[in-house]
């Protein structure tokens, strides 16, 4: 099995594993004791904080040690808003945060408080501008991730840091993607990550909160990690985590490189061999290993299957994934189109020759799937006549089938007719759009309906 998932979980990297065995000797007893074994514990403990402060760029009694990266999310947002509550309750996140960054927004908005969403462009960016934009008397944090996990774009941390620090705001950063390949820019004020991204055990996060940051943790108070971190903290974890971290930024230089000549192939080939194919997110920004596409009448789920049969561990932000029935909030955000969408994400190591199979089986898999579903083969020709008006009834049909009906029809209306299309499905409103920009048609827009929603969209060629 190639795993072409790195981005969802990096592969154990073997230094890690090697630290955690080790450790696991000297760093069962309990670090906060004066005996001989607490005190082997404690220094563990204090070395692997003092290394991961070197790999961030920061104070070692910044660094507090949590149970995930989620963990270190919420409790960095809810200490940092708590901190700064006699400045006000708003919080600015971008539209495409990590999930545990927009559920730390919906429950802070649940509480009374208030949130901005910062929008991004079709390749999954912020500008500086947006945050300075959102920028209010009473903001009390930013949010902002240094590259996103879906699309592979880095973020300008950096310049909007700049702008925060002007108004007086602190920014919290997670990096949970983008620090195994480096530290993070900027002068930021908190930030967080995730140690199984990188190639570390599952079960650690780190959270960074820098000296003058006004910070109040919440929920009840503990006597470890500077009161910020509850519970026993596991000690060959962070130690093996720390380790992988140290070896996976010594490789990153070159490893960078080679993973940009291969995910830069994957892009290309993918544009030229696949039909109906847009491949997403910044084409120069971006992370060394992360490729993002969508096909046109493609369910994501078959595909990943097919995929998987083929030998390839893939993901996927599509409407149509088994975990969910809503399209990814990352590229409704982007406004691109989501149906039969594939994320391959390469970890550290990844083989050119598994890659090039990746190439050759793909376009096969996608056709596969799309003659199961009836999808339509090459745009139909101009049609002479016909009704200047046809209506597509998808009501209770999920992506991408609204879209497959709309491009079966659409050779049936003259130029200047429309298709008005009826769907329940909440990914239509993004696909049918899409599907307009990648024809060259014009999408008129969304109409009220009986039940569900019309999607207009009139033929212009």
């Amino acid at each position: 099995m190639a795993y072409f998932d790195a981005a969802s979980s990096a592969p154990l990297h073997p230094v890690a594993r090697q630290a955690l065995l080790a450790s696991l000797d000297d760093g069962w007893a309990d670090p906060a004791r004066l005996y001989r074994e607490g005190r082997k514990a404690r220094m563990l403990l204090d070395a692997a904080r003092d290394a991961a402060a070197e790999a961030v760029g920061c104070r070692a009694d910044e660094v507090v040690f949590t149970a995930s990266g989620t963990q270190a999310v919420h409790t960095g947002v809810a200490g940092a808003l708590a901190g700064r509550r006699r400045v006000g309750s708003h919080l600015i996140v971008s539209s495409v945060e990590h999930s545990s960054v927009l559920h730390s927004a919906d429950l802070h908005a649940s509480g009374g408080g208030t949130v901005t969403q910062v929008a991004v462009g079709r390749t999954g960016g912020v500008v500086p501008a947006g945050y300075a934009a959102a920028l209010r008397e009473d903001t009390a944090l930013a949010v902002l991730q240094s590259a996103n996990h879906e699309v592979g774009t880095v973020q300008p941390v950096a310049e909007v840091a700049e702008v925060c620090r002007a108004a007086g705001v602190p920014l919290l950063v997670d990096a949970a993607q983008s620090l195994g390949w480096g530290p993070v820019g900027g002068d930021w004020s908190l930030l967080a990550a995730s140690a199984h991204k990188w190639g570390g055990p599952p079960g650690v996060g780190l959270l960074v909160v820098r000296k003058g940051v006004r910070f109040a943790a919440q929920g009840p108070a503990g006597e470890r990690e500077s009161g910020r971190a509850p519970g026993f903290e596991n000690i060959p974890a962070i130690v093996a985590a720390v380790a992988s971290l140290r070896a996976v930024r010594a490789e990153a230089a070159q490893e960078a490189v080679r993973l940009r000549e291969l995910t830069a192939r994957i892009r290309a080939r993918v544009a030229e061999s696949v039909p109906d194919v847009e491949v997403v997110g910044d084409p120069e920004r971006r992370l060394p290993g992360i490729v993002t596409f969508s096909c046109l009448y493609v369910d994501g789920e078959a595909l990943l299957h097919a995929l998987d049969e083929a030998g390839f561990a893939v993901s996927s932000g599509s409407s149509c994934t088994s975990s969910t029935l809503t399209p990814s909030h990352v590229l409704k955000a982007m406004g691109v189109l989501s149906e039969g969408n594939v994320r391959v994400s390469l970890p550290p190591g990844a083989a050119e020759a598994d890659v090039e199979r990746f190439l050759e089986v793909l376009p096969g898999a996608v056709a596969g799937v799309r003659e199961k579903l009836g999808a339509p083969v090459p745009a139909p020709a101009a049609a002479a006549g016909g009704a200047g008006e046809l209506v597509v009834d998808s009501l209770g049909k999920r992506c991408p089938i609204p879209v497959i009906e709309l491009a079966r029809v659409f050779g049936d209306v003259p130029v200047g007719g429309t298709v008005r299309v009826l769907s329940d499905d909440e990914a239509a409103r993004l696909d049918i759009p899409a599907w307009c920009e990648m024809r060259g048609q014009e999408y008129v827009g969304e109409e009220p309906a009986e039940r569900g929603t019309a999607y207009v969209v009139r033929r212009v060629g």
